[in-house]
């Protein structure tokens, strides 16, 4: 059995997009479409350029190889700084350069330990203590629901061959190819997508010797929006977003995201295509975040009003309730009580410190952060949707917060009685 040390696991999108860039000078010349088409070999990286109008758009995209349509007059495509420098004097457009996206590995709380990670095919947890603490029942042995719901888990991959995940699989498509959506391709070699897919949905197996997610019935849209390192391109998370909620729209059934990724900076493609998404009816589930226990640590998306952001809890009681955990990050002291979600708020919490689930080899892993708690959550709302088909996500996220209102946490820094700044409005649960 080999070893996997484990830190904190999130994910951090790094940087945030550069100012837009905008100049008089006269439009792209003969001789600069002669250079741009002249620097074969030079380093490209990842821009997004934003036209006018229609017709800019549509002469700029016969320029430059498109990789994703993100807006009316906007796209993103890969270009040299040579070519970088000749668009910025094109007064009818502004370019900008697209943040990359990387794993992020904050320093491990002193009370979490790093697990060897298994490769036997029958789990030693079928229903591990997030699972069992979300269902309120210490006895469980086994879990339910979920029907007719996706989720849509935008992250490393996911191992779609895992005996646990392969029968919930219905899409499987990779956003971190070329130029276009890369269909029933999601390899997973990194372990984190596996990992939270497994935790919203995991079915037990066909054998039913595996592990259990919260919603063992719902549908796995397995979006790759992050290389095997861990590393990526905001656009191509942007785009996953899109797609997710295009797809559910064209499928008429209802879907929930998630997203067990941040940063601490917002990101206006991103937070626009989450937007984008929350007005098709989807409801989007993010990771708040391990930065804490200062405040103002959420990160995005989860700081977005229109995404929940999930606090990680310990499996340790303190004040009669279980802790937040010290690495989870926090909202504001200043909005404490209100039960509104403004930006940068935590809205609920979810076992999120040693978290037992699937792994990218076929085996299992037992790793921590607020990336594990958002998929509880994800799997709950699948979960209580199924329920409740005729809900509109928008009831959906206040019946999850209804119920987290009724499981008040009070453990950890800056929890206390009612709405506060580390675990939002509380634990929401099935019971």
């Amino acid at each position: 059995m080999s070893k996997f040390k484990i830190a904190l696991a999130s994910l951090l999108i790094v940087g945030s997009l550069a100012a837009p860039v905008q100049a008089s000078s006269p439009e792209e010349t003969p001789s600069s479409v002669e250079d741009r088409n002249s620097n074969v070999g030079v380093e490209k990286f990842r821009v997004y350029v934003e036209a006018n109008n229609k017709a800019n758009k549509a002469s700029l995209a016969n320029q430059y190889e498109v990789r994703w349509e993100l807006s009316e007059n906007g796209f993103s495509t890969d270009m040299n700084e040579k070519q970088f420098q000749a668009l910025q004097k094109n007064k009818n457009i502004t370019v900008t350069k697209v943040p990359t996206v990387t794993l992020d590995l904050p320093a491990e709380d002193s009370t979490i330990q790093p697990a060897d990670y298994e490769t036997a095919a029958n789990a030693s947890q079928q229903t591990p203590w997030g699972i069992k603490a979300i269902y309120n029942n210490s006895s469980l042995t086994s879990t339910s629901g979920g029907n007719g719901i996706n989720i849509a888990v935008l992250d490393t991959g996911v191992n779609r061959n895992h005996t646990d995940l392969v029968n919930r699989v219905e899409q499987c498509k990779n956003f971190t190819g070329s130029t276009t959506v890369i269909n029933n391709s999601c390899s997973d070699g990194n372990g984190h997508g596996t990992h939270v897919a497994g935790t919203a949905l995991a079915d037990g197996g066909s054998d039913k010797s595996g592990v259990y997610g919260v919603a063992p019935a719902a549908d796995l849209w397995a979006y790759k929006v992050l290389s095997d390192s861990g590393s990526g391109s905001s656009d191509d998370i942007a785009a996953a977003i899109r797609h997710a909620a295009d797809q559910a729209v064209s499928t008429g059934t209802k879907t929930v995201i998630n997203m067990s990724l941040g940063s601490s900076a917002n990101n206006s493609l991103i937070s626009s295509a989450v937007n984008y998404a929350y007005s098709k009816g989807v409801l989007i589930v993010a990771a708040a975040g391990n930065s804490g226990y200062a405040q103002g640590t959420i990160g995005y998306p989860g700081a977005l009003v229109n995404a929940v952001a999930v606090a990680a809890l310990e499996n340790v009681q303190e004040n009669g309730t279980y802790r937040v955990a010290n690495f989870s990050s926090r909202g504001y002291a200043s909005t404490d009580g209100d039960y509104v979600i403004q930006q940068g708020d935590v809205e609920i919490s979810a076992p999120g410190a040693s978290i037992y689930s699937t792994w990218y080899n076929g085996g299992y892993n037992t790793i921590s952060g607020t990336s594990m708690a958002s998929p509880h959550v994800a799997g709950l709302a699948a979960k209580i949707w199924a329920q409740n088909p005729s809900w509109s996500h928008t009831q959906l996220r206040t019946n999850l917060q209804n119920r987290a209102k009724a499981v008040d946490i009070k453990g950890g820094y800056g929890a206390a009685t009612g709405d506060d700044y580390a675990s939002g409005f509380g634990f929401a649960r099935v019971q």
